[in-house]
């Protein structure tokens, strides 16, 4: 992954300060500390820099307000760092918040205060946020009510952690662009993201089959059997959608109503060459991701001839098209959760790492075949 784009300066300032006498205490400003981003002079954010090291990170304490009517004291307890976090601090991704800011978009977090007014929450729920640019590398906030939505905390940490963002990536591209059934058949790239593994689980819980593209690397046997092991119905490598082989893999399942793309480039075209196509009405082919930094290429012939669909999705812009919906957004989350409590839907394999180590996080994260999610862990 590239590195730090420009005045987008990563600051992690996540507050570490007196968290245990919170629950007695209501109304004084309390200190905390928090990861944030800087702007740096005449750098801008269409600089690059090559590592987050060439950036400006560090710990800092900053005050935090006493908790109104209609807003909530958490706690963070973890907070994953994802693509879609370092993309921020690049510069590259579709929201930019001012600066400085704290990084993170996910992660869950525990109400130790709520206000007079808040009558949904109370103090020991988990709360997840409901949009992305919270700022969720730090240990606590004062947070309005509506930014957040509570988590039953009888599911594994990492699972609530990890659960806004790929996990109901998954779950909406299975649900909301072609009806599937039981027996149907979804391919992708980016097998083994979060959000491919959790494409894989949430299928296999359907009765959904599943051909899983992935890169070749030293591990790759590893790899087919951990996501066999999930579930996954096929796993391949990216050159064998090219060959013979794919046509002796449809001998034995019927070819994908439903494509995921998270890679862009010429993966994505060989996916989409592998659509169903019956009665003159072509499969979807959803792109969420563009991994590779390449264009995605759409054969006229696709379209014309074959009746494709090809679309995206971005599940921030999901979560805020519904945000009038309680149902919408609660009944997905539900749904998810009763998948975690039942072992069929299970956290990426995740690596603990302390507040004080998120540069060591932050490195690893932008490594190429990381097989660890790294988790900031106050």
């Amino acid at each position: 992954m590239a590195g730090f784009t420009g005045s987008c300066f990563l600051c992690f300032k996540m507050k570490v300060s007196r968290i245990a006498s919170l629950l007695s205490k209501r109304t004084e400003v309390r200190r905390h500390t928090v990861c944030r981003t800087f702007t740096s002079g005449s750098t801008t954010r269409q600089q690059k820099l090559s590592s987050p090291r060439g950036s400006i990170c560090r710990l800092e304490s900053m005050e935090l307000p006493s908790v109104g009517a209609k807003s909530v004291l958490v706690k963070l307890l973890a907070a994953p760092i994802n693509p879609s976090d370092i993309n921020m601090i690049q510069g590259t991704y579709a929201i930019l918040p001012d600066l400085p800011a704290v990084g993170g978009n996910e992660g869950v977090a525990q109400i130790l205060e709520v206000g007079s007014q808040v009558k949904a929450l109370r103090p020991g729920d988990w709360v997840i946020p409901r949009d992305a640019g919270l700022g969720t590398w730090r240990t606590a906030a004062v947070l309005a009510e509506d930014d957040v939505i509570s988590l039953p905390n009888d599911i594994p940490l990492f699972s609530a952690a990890t659960l806004g963002v790929n996990p109901c990536t998954a779950f909406r591209m299975l649900s909301d662009f072609e009806e599937l059934k039981p027996g149907d058949t979804v391919i992708q790239n980016a097998a083994n993201s979060g959000v491919g593994q959790a494409v894989i689980q949430i299928a296999a819980a359907r009765g959904i089959q599943t051909i899983n593209v992935v890169r070749d690397r030293p591990d790759l046997t590893q790899l087919i059997d951990r996501l066999k092991a999930m579930g996954a119905s096929h796993v391949i490598k990216e050159e064998t959608l090219r060959r013979h082989e794919m046509k002796e893999l449809f001998k034995t399942c019927p070819r994908p109503k439903l494509a995921l793309n998270g890679v862009g480039g010429k993966s994505a075209t060989e996916l989409l060459r592998h659509l169903q196509y019956v009665f003159r009405v072509g499969g979807s082919m959803v792109t969420y991701g563009g991994m590779a930094k390449q264009p995605v290429t759409v054969p006229v012939s696709a379209l014309i001839f074959k009746n494709v669909k090809v679309k995206g999705f971005w599940v921030t812009q999901w979560k805020r098209t519904h945000s009038q919906d309680e149902g919408a957004l609660r009944g997905m989350l539900d749904e998810l959760c009763s998948l975690i409590r039942q072992g069929k839907l299970t956290a990426p394999a995740c690596s603990e790492v302390g507040l004080q180590d998120f540069r060591k996080a932050l490195d690893t994260a932008m490594q190429p075949f990381t097989s660890a999610k790294q988790v900031l862990v106050v």
